[in-house]
């Protein structure tokens, strides 16, 4: 944030203003002055003591807080020439002599200036300690966003080998079964992280992943498998055109993916389908993964996709996103993940 806007200047110079007023009030109830004299030398000198606070913090430090002693000799400085000055303006508009005030009261106006520095230095204490206060909240919500980037990069990471490991031992199976399709498959893996690595090195750069890309990797992953299953493999990918530039972190929906084919479709006979889907519902933007494998009754065991994708919500989004699980024996198996979708 700025330390200088034209919202920033407008909220202190009507804070200088109203606090003026006050003063201006308090002087009447004990002076024999009416309001409207006292209001006048109140909001000239006044609004000179901020301008010259303010505008000296911002031409010493701009970006913020210049040091306690320099806001002290700001503050001392400011009220030494204002007080004089501001008087001199508000003298000179109401038909007085110029200094009547120094000549007339110098008692008077020795009161006078001490009690502009004790405002000047409060006011100057206030207006800094709420801008340092929230240039360190937007410092703290600066590192909490970053420490969630790099959550999300530790978690990918630990992804992207997982599904290797688990692509090289199905390669591995099929070499010494079906050396053909074993070839295909190497071929089409080489393709798959070719594409992979030069979509991870357009997300680094673009600083985005979207649903296009997720599933533009999806198909490149199922392609893959389905060169080993054959036509025991079918998919369908379903993304809306209106959903497809909507963010999400990379690597969301392939856990649960291949959970479908290992917990699913493998131990199947006849196999079976995926199907991936994304819809804007009532909760926000729906993302569904479901299959017609065996299904089950509880949670795979070895449940790293599910705790993978739980963890990735949670960090992305706190509190916000959910995410559905069920299953039963038969009757295949439904992932349901609930994000939330911007504010336009």
């Amino acid at each position: 944030m700025p330390p200088f806007n034209p919202v920033t200047i407008a909220r202190r110079a009507l804070a200088a203003v109203v606090f003026n007023t006050v003063l201006a009030l308090a002087i009447t109830a004990v002076s024999g002055e009416t309001l409207a004299v006292n209001m006048v030398y109140s909001q000239f000198i006044g609004l000179l003591i901020w301008g010259l606070i303010d505008g000296g913090r911002f031409v010493l430090h701009p970006s913020g807080w210049p040091g306690a002693r320099a806001m002290a000799g700001l503050v001392i400085g400011a009220v030494l020439v204002a007080y004089p000055l501001g008087s001199a303006i508000a003298n000179a508009l109401l038909g007085r002599p110029l200094l009547i005030g120094l000549n007339h009261f110098p008692r008077a106006t020795l009161g006078f200036v001490l009690m502009s520095l004790s405002a000047g230095g409060f006011g100057a204490y206030y207006f800094t300690s709420r801008e340092l206060l929230a240039r360190a909240r937007l410092a703290g919500k600066e590192a909490q966003r970053q420490a969630t980037e790099a959550r999300l990069k530790l978690l990918e990471s630990q992804l992207e080998p997982h599904m290797l490991f688990n692509t090289l031992a199905n390669l591995r199976a099929l070499i010494g079964t079906d050396p053909e399709r074993a070839v295909a498959m190497l071929d089409r893996l080489n393709d798959f992280l070719r594409a992979t690595l030069k979509a991870s090195r357009a997300d680094a750069t673009a600083g985005q992943h979207t649903l296009a890309d997720e599933f533009a990797r999806l198909r490149d992953y199922l392609e893959l498998m389905a060169v080993r299953m054959g036509p025991r493999l079918r998919y369908t990918l379903e993304l809306p055109e209106a959903l497809s530039r909507q963010r999400v972190p990379p690597l969301l929906l392939q856990p649960l993916v291949e959970n479908c084919i290992r917990h699913g479709l493998e131990p199947s006979v006849g196999g079976g389908e995926i199907r991936v889907s994304a819809r804007q519902g009532a909760g926000g933007l729906e993302l569904e993964v479901s299959d017609t494998g065996v299904g089950c009754e509880a949670e795979p065991a070895a449940g790293f996709g599910l705790s993978q994708v739980r963890e990735r919500l949670a960090t992305a989004y706190p509190g916000q996103a959910r995410l559905h699980w069920h299953s039963a024996p038969a009757a295949g198996t439904r992932a349901l993940l609930t994000l939330p979708l911007p504010t336009p």
